[in-house]
């Protein structure tokens, strides 16, 4: 026939064309694989055999060829892997394609900016707003339609809608298919839009923001959009630059040329960071001098390090040119807070290129797998669905125009596939995020995600920050360590009273020295023998060491005097105990600082160029700074060297981690094991050393340092080189023990998370030791668990032999430098995931921010499990958006990590509770509410099945109209939603049970088991109602449909109690108002109600209201309903779950 013809060549056509892409993709991809073949040679390598012996390992070299990884991946491609999720590698291919060609970007590169002179910039930069928009005007329509039918679920109802518009396939009314779906539709383009209009006037509202700019008729007001690279901008106290990177060149308050800034929203950082201005223009005499001269910033390109920056200022006009060097100091980021002072700054980058929106991360959009379950389970009901209509199809014979028969079948039971489901578990989620704000137990939490609560009773493993997670971020000054004596806190007095007596010696000495008309020279000094210092003279100079080696700077509180301007307490030199806080960039700085203060050392006041320390007399010591090395991730240690005002001696001071010190320290034969002894004890370590340096010494070093420091290429090596030449046989002065205390009730929160099984991993960039110590101090590894520390490895051979032996242990405790891990998943990825996976608990130290989330993902893909990640800095942030569930904990290092989490809680502690109890609640509830209702459509479309089997397999709708449309809502969406109430076991009962929660894990609530038993019931009771409505109402067949749909409605509210395990109070609501609902609609049914037949109804309410229907109705129900109360009785009875024995 024609028909057949033309579907043939449809078909003949679209293989062609599919193996015509396949080819094409298998091109693409030989040609992609032969071009990185040689750079991945190595990679391809298969792992040896993790048990082979040492000697076999030396000397069998040929393991290393044994199986290619890239021939064992290597799959069969055919026609099966195409249509079996080949196809879909294709399509993703050809997007990511076509997205890489869209989103070229613009190569970045150094410039120069002239200062206040926008005009002179040759390159065009990009315009300073800030757009956090989804969508514009013309996208908005189509991006939202977009992001609602990429699912299966509203793309099938679409097309079952759209079908409809067909004459020959159009069954009941248009507003039966089109209602449901363009309300869903409706709410989430309201939702859309009013976010969209919230995004918009955010932005508009940044991008609006005055700053002053300076020009040369003044001061002027401009728009943050209208800032431009060039400008001179003025940023003030407490005003938050959100759109420009400014290195500072001009500034005015207390200090001269420096102030502190807060970092708290681009790193996570809350403490105040020191920034100094350009001495060239520091000595202009006016501001408005800075037009006067010809000056230029050379700034390297746009990156994404925040810690580091390099250029080079220069001002042309002066003889000689004048040349100096720009650093990090220099610099004021996007998203930075001018805590004090007052700032000019000319801008260096705008908009996309600033520090800010380079380092923003675009979160993924979290998807819970309770919703990927769901999916499955609707993509199973679908092929049901199509093998129901081919059923009925093949039972007619196939007669006729059977592919609109077929068509028309798939419609008449799309309620199977019920569209309320995506309705009732969006709103359920809605209602568990607001019930865990509303728990009184854990104060403060913020659901930030609500489309995933499900996934806290998932979670097998739980990743963890430590310092500000699990420990409180407060660093105690516990132990001093001068090599012979060490002094813990109840022997501080001691030290106070040495430093107390010698400054009074020097006090006395100095009239002595006085007399005699001259200091003794350095070099007469150095010049004697060396003689064994006193315990007294080792302590001083440790303490003023300690006093001095820092970046920590006193601030004074403002007061306001009686006429209400508001004075510093620096400017009449009040320096009073009790007004003084420090600011630094590390808290153990301001802890040393602090315990100097305690023993009678303060540290007084400190500018760019010098500080002043007081001692227990009173005296003020002044010391002029020459140069600083501040502290960086690489070195571990920083330094600083200062000139004594009095005596005029040049010292070299530094402080350091002991495996960056040990190295540069003189020899002795303590430091390593003292540091092994504190690291025991929880303490973080600082070793303490100095150099005296002739001013011969320190001219030459000068020259060097500033030489290194101009150099546009390779700047940071040079830098580096011309310090490590002081770095030499360095003096040892002292070991320092700081403790940082743990958070409250971590111990019984971690060993309530460890018998709920899961399993903990604690991540950290602090050092083996001390992050050993802690996971010991907290119970994170339990008293009678072995702890097997990872050697140091840096090859494949010390890796193999490492793993080899860790293979070897059972039921320990895994401890892993950063490094070692890298070696490890470059080489074995597998077998350490697999081995590492099987300890009851993992601690990685020294890892780094992307090496934790690496970590997150490589848990995701082994194991397949749901993992959970905690953290409270700006350096977690990458590992929670990994995680499958991110909580932020509001701590010391600020809410980067709060505001990016899916779930924010203010302290450890809460974890256990927003894990056992909601977590469980909030799976249990959604896992019964998704199946309930598709249990309530699959019941429907049973009753279709066999009413359109008993009528000649005939492709007519049983309910019409506003009957399938009150079905779905009013009749009994209330009882079913009240499900988000039940719980089967209380708070309490959860918390003090936390091995309940490992059944969650195996996601037995919500299953293809569980499924089944939901479609049997279903199939049981559609058959009862229909087959039931038959036999006893044989004589009054034409009220059939008001019989069926009453018992329907009956049938479905005594299931909602039945499933129901612990009764609230609207739940009870619910129940009579859906029902009272349905007794006065009945009023208005008189179109369905009828005497029916086949195609047309009558009005004959009047059987409605008599005894032999209400009877004969209620028999119905019972019948459906009463075996499954029984079987639910026996099962209690016989094979109670775990819950109900604890609860009994």
């Amino acid at each position: 026939t024609v028909e057949q013809s033309q579907l043939f060549q449809l078909v003949s056509f679209t293989l062609v064309l599919w193996s015509f892409f396949f080819k094409i993709f298998i091109c693409l991809q030989s040609l992609h694989s032969s071009k990185y073949s040689l750079e991945d040679d190595p990679s391809n390598l298969d792992e040896m055999p993790l048990m082979m012996s040492e000697e076999g390992f030396e000397n069998d070299e040929s393991d290393y060829q044994t199986l290619p990884r890239a021939r064992v991946n290597q799959r069969q491609r055919g026609l099966g892997w195409f249509l079996f999720g080949g196809w879909k590698v294709l399509c993703g291919s050809c997007c990511d394609c076509l997205a890489h060609i869209c989103r070229r970007k613009k190569e970045l590169k150094a410039r120069t900016v002239w200062l206040g002179c926008p005009e002179k910039c040759e390159e065009k930069f990009p315009k300073n707003t800030i757009k956090n928009q989804k969508y514009n005007i013309v996208t908005f329509v189509p991006g939202v339609l977009y992001q609602q039918f990429k699912f299966f679920l509203n793309l099938y109802f679409l097309v079952v809608a759209c079908s409809q518009f067909v004459p020959s396939l159009k069954i009941g009314y248009l507003y039966t298919y089109w209602a449901p779906l363009a309300f869903v539709l409706a709410v989430t383009v309201v939702r859309e839009a009013v976010d969209e209009v919230r995004r918009f006037q955010r932005d508009k509202e940044m991008n609006s923001q005055l700053y002053s700019k300076l020009t040369v008729r003044g001061k002027i007001q401009v728009k943050s959009s209208d800032i431009q690279v060039g400008d001179l901008i003025i940023v003030e106290k407490l005003y938050t630059e959100h759109n420009q990177n400014v290195p500072l060149f001009f500034s005015s308050f207390f200090f001269a040329g420096a102030c502190f800034i807060r970092t708290d929203q681009l790193d996570g950082e809350t403490d105040w960071k020191l920034k100094v201005a350009v001495g060239c223009t520091q000595r202009l005499p006016a501001v408005g001098d800075l037009f006067s001269i010809s000056a230029y910033v050379y700034a390297q390109r746009p990156q994404l390090d925040i810690h580091s920056f390099e250029g080079n200022f220069t001002r042309e006009d002066a003889d000689p040119q004048i040349h100096e060097s720009l650093s990090i100091e220099n610099t004021l980021w996007a998203s930075t807070v001018v805590a004090s002072g007052t700032v000019i700054g000319v801008v260096i980058y705008t908009g996309k290129e600033t520090r800010s929106v380079l380092n923003t991360s675009y979160a993924k959009n979290k998807v819970g797998l309770l919703d990927l379950e769901l999916n499955r389970l609707t993509k199973a009901l679908f092929l049901a669905q199509v093998v129901l209509s081919v059923v009925m199809v093949a039972l007619q014979g196939f007669v006729g125009p059977w592919f609109r028969n077929l068509f028309r079948f798939v419609v008449l039971f799309s309620y199977i596939i019920p569209i309320s489901l995506r309705v009732n578990l969006d709103m359920g989620k809605s209602a568990y995020g607001w019930m865990i704000m509303k728990d009184e137990n854990i104060p403060g939490t913020v659901v930030r995600t609500s489309t995933i609560p499900e996934e806290l009773g998932r979670l097998v493993y739980l990743l963890t920050d430590k310092t500000g997670t699990l420990t409180q971020n407060e660093m105690i000054f516990k132990r001093l360590h001068l090599g012979t004596v060490s002094y813990g806190t109840d022997t501080m007095d001691e030290i106070q009273s040495h430093i107390v007596q010698s400054y009074n010696d020097i006090v006395h000495s100095q009239p002595a020295l006085n007399s005699c008309g001259s200091t003794p020279s350095r070099k007469s000094q150095s010049s004697g023998p060396k003689v064994r210092k006193s315990v007294s003279s080792r302590i001083h100079e440790a303490v003023k060491a300690i006093a001095l080696c820092h970046n920590v700077t006193p601030v004074y509180e403002s007061h306001t005097s009686v006429n209400g301007e508001t004075e510093t307490a620096e400017a009449d030199q009040d320096f009073s105990d009790d007004n003084r806080t420090y600011q630094a960039s590390s808290p153990d700085e301001v802890a040393l600082v602090r315990w100097t203060e305690s023993v009678g050392l303060t540290l007084v006041n400190r500018d760019l160029t010098s500080l002043q320390l007081k001692t227990p007399s009173g005296q003020i010591l002044s010391f002029y700074i020459l140069q600083i090395f501040p502290f960086t991730s690489e070195s571990k240690r920083m330094g600083i060297i200062v000139r004594e005002e009095s005596t005029g001696d040049i010292t070299f001071y530094m402080k350091g981690a002991d495996v960056a010190m040990a190295s540069i320290v003189q020899y002795n034969d303590w430091l390593e094991e003292e540091c092994g002894n504190m690291a025991r004890e929880g303490l973080r370590t600082l070793v303490v050393a100095k150099k005296s340096l002739s001013e011969e010494q320190y001219q030459d070093f000068e020259n060097r340092y500033n030489q290194a420091k101009l150099s546009i290429h390779d700047r940071t090596l040079k830098v580096a080189a011309v310090v490590e030449s002081l770095e030499r046989e360095m003096e040892l002065l002292c070991l320092t023990g700081v403790e940082d205390q743990l958070q409250a009730d971590v111990r019984p929160t971690l060993e309530l998370l460890r018998n709920a099984g899961i399993k903990i991993w604690m991540l950290t960039g602090d050092k083996l030791e001390t992050a050993t110590c802690i996971a010991k101090s907290s119970h994170l590894v339990s008293r009678n668990q072995d702890i097997h520390v990872f050697r140091p490895v840096s090859n494949r051979g010390e890796a193999h032999l490492e793993l080899n032996a860790f293979r070897r242990k059972h039921d320990c405790a895994l401890v892993i430098s950063g490094d070692s891990l890298e070696v490890c998943l470059r080489y074995y990825e597998h077998e350490f995931v697999e081995l590492a996976c099987q300890c009851p608990a993992v601690v990685c130290c020294r890892c780094s921010p992307t090496q934790k989330a690496q970590i997150v993902r490589l848990l995701q893909q082994h194991t397949a499990n749901r993992t959970c990640a905690i953290g409270d800095g700006g350096n977690d942030v990458s590992m929670i958006q990994a995680a499958d569930c991110g909580i932020g904990i509001e701590g010391k290092e600020g809410k980067q990590a709060s505001l990016a989490a899916d779930f924010s809680i203010t302290q450890f502690k809460h974890i256990g509770r927003l894990l056992m109890v909601h977590g469980r609640n909030s799976y249990k509830r959604s896992a019964a509410l998704g199946q309930f209702v598709m249990h309530r459509g699959m019941i429907i479309s049973t009753m279709q099945a066999v009413f359109s089997s008993i009528f000649f397999f005939a492709s007519v709708p049983l309910y019409q109209g506003f009957l399938m449309v009150g079905y779905a809502t009013i009749y009994t969406m209330f009882p079913v939603f009240s499900l988000v109430l039940d719980q089967d076991v209380k708070p309490e009962m959860a918390l003090l049970y936390p091995e309940l929660y490992k059944d969650l894990t195996k996601g037995r609530s919500l299953s293809f088991k569980t499924f089944l038993i939901w479609v049997l019931i279903s199939v049981y009771q559609g058959g009862i109602l229909m087959y039931g409505a038959l036999v006893l109402f044989e004589s009054e067949f034409v009220h059939v449909v008001a019989i069926s749909f009453t018992a329907l409605i009956l049938t479905e509210l005594l299931m909602v109690a039945l499933t129901i395990r612990t009764w609230h109070w609207l739940m009870v609501v619910a129940e009579f108002f859906s029902f009272g609902c349905y007794l006065a609609s009945l009023a208005f049914l008189n179109e369905y109600f009828g005497k029916y037949s086949f195609f047309f109804c009558f009005p004959d309410l009047s059987f409605i209201t008599t005894w032999p229907f209400l009877w004969k109705v209620s028999a119905i129900t019972l019948v459906s309903c009463l075996p499954l109360y029984i079987i639910k009785y026996l099962k209690r009875k016989f094979s109670p779950p775990s819950y109900s024995k604890l609860s009994s």
